[in-house]
């Protein structure tokens, strides 16, 4: 049997690509409107924009609809349009103490300072399919009795961290400082061990799957971090730029984005000239309302810390807790984990293998047939 190369060329993949968009279009139902993907499929949009890089509602809605809610693809398309813009500016850090709440839990305590505030969310409702939504009404529910989204820019709901309490009665291990400058990991080179920036940078814009596998494996055992979220937080972050001629930045806009900080066991095991045991933190932010990727980030960020320790210590329970080295679990590789959370790099190396390979697989071809050969040959009557 022959094996030839699949015939059609150049029109061949035209009228692939005319099908395409036939096929995303099918149906007797009106067009998808971007503005519908916007308003009405929020956390998807904001996935894209988490993954792909970039805080842009209507292009991520757009990509969303060109991909026909392929979400990686989605993602792929939103950063290769990244990468053509040029950049302006870089922002001062976020201030992320002023952000404008619309969500705040913990899961540490139940009575922190200023409250918890539910705000939109799935956790206390039963996982049911609505079937009242196969004829949605064009009515707009009615809105929620607090509106929160027309509190004024320049008035957030400041409140102290909950980390913040751990930290004045020292339960709060303190992390070593870096005073370089951050790396930029979309224009310098990647060099392992990374830093901690740059391990937030890659894990920020991380596939969400692949993240949440990972960081399930440390909770379910197959590394030392099982966390409690201290504090989830989602809202509308001010953006600021630095005008020559101003002493102070000006506010351009604002972002809504998920921050998580999870509180893991204890860091130090509090030997002769170690610090006393401590809490450690992990730490998430993220594009948009994204809480599940904010908090598998947090838990990676944790165990990602280069200087595990190892030793047991006794909680006031009376409990001994092992503390396993950093390298008993893939989760605390930074090569592995860093690596292989990247959706569109892996998403592209699955889509190469449909590319042709013919010479490559012409050549195991005639090897194994060769071995077969061989063997025969060697077998004795």
């Amino acid at each position: 049997m022959g094996y030839v190369a699949v015939r059609g060329g150049e029109d061949a993949i035209a009228n692939a690509e005319a099908l395409l968009d036939a096929y995303r279009r099918r149906g007797s139902s009106s067009a998808l409107e971007v503005a519908q993907i916007v308003d009405q499929l929020r956390l998807g949009v904001d996935r894209v924009m988490a993954e792909g890089s970039l805080y842009a509602p209507t292009l991520a809605a757009l990509a969303i609809k060109q991909a026909e809610g392929d979400l990686i693809e989605a993602a792929f398309l939103l950063r290769a349009y990244r990468s053509t813009l040029p950049r302006v500016d870089v922002a001062p850090p976020l201030d992320v103490a002023g952000m404008r709440m619309i969500r705040r839990i913990s899961a540490a305590f139940k009575d922190v300072p200023g409250g918890q505030m539910l705000g939109p969310t799935r956790d206390y409702t039963q996982r049911l399919l609505d079937f009242s939504l196969l004829q949605d009404p064009e009515v707009r529910p009615d809105p929620p009795r607090a509106d929160l989204s027309a509190e004024p820019l320049d008035e957030p709901r400041r409140v102290d961290r909950v980390s913040t309490f751990l930290r004045r009665e020292g339960l709060l291990a303190t992390p070593e400082g870096d005073p370089s400058e951050p790396v930029d990991i979309t224009r310098q080179v990647v060099k392992f061990p990374l830093p901690r920036a740059a391990r937030l940078q890659t894990l920020a814009r991380g596939e969400e799957g692949g993240m949440l596998t990972l960081a399930y494996s440390s909770m379910r055992g197959f590394g030392n971090v099982h966390p409690t979220v201290a504090e989830l937080r989602v809202g509308y972050v001010p953006v600021s730029v630095c005008v020559p001629g101003l002493q102070a930045p000006v506010v351009i806009g604002e972002v809504l984005a998920t921050e998580v900080e999870v509180i893991a066991r204890y860091g130090r095991c509090g030997e002769p000239g170690e610090q006393p045991p401590a809490f450690t933190l992990g730490y998430g932010f993220t594009f948009g309302h994204n809480e599940r990727r904010a908090i598998t980030m947090a838990v990676l960020d944790r165990a990602l810390v280069t200087e595990t320790p190892t030793g047991s210590v006794t909680s006031p329970a009376g409990a001994t807790i092992t503390a396993a080295p950093a390298s008993a679990a893939p989760v605390s590789d930074q090569e592995f984990v860093l690596m292989h959370i990247d959706g569109i790099e892996a998403q592209g190396f699955a889509n190469h293998w449909k590319l042709p390979h013919y010479v490559d697989f012409q050549s195991e071809l005639d090897c194994l047939r060769a071995l077969r050969a061989t063997a025969a040959v060697d077998v004795p009557a």
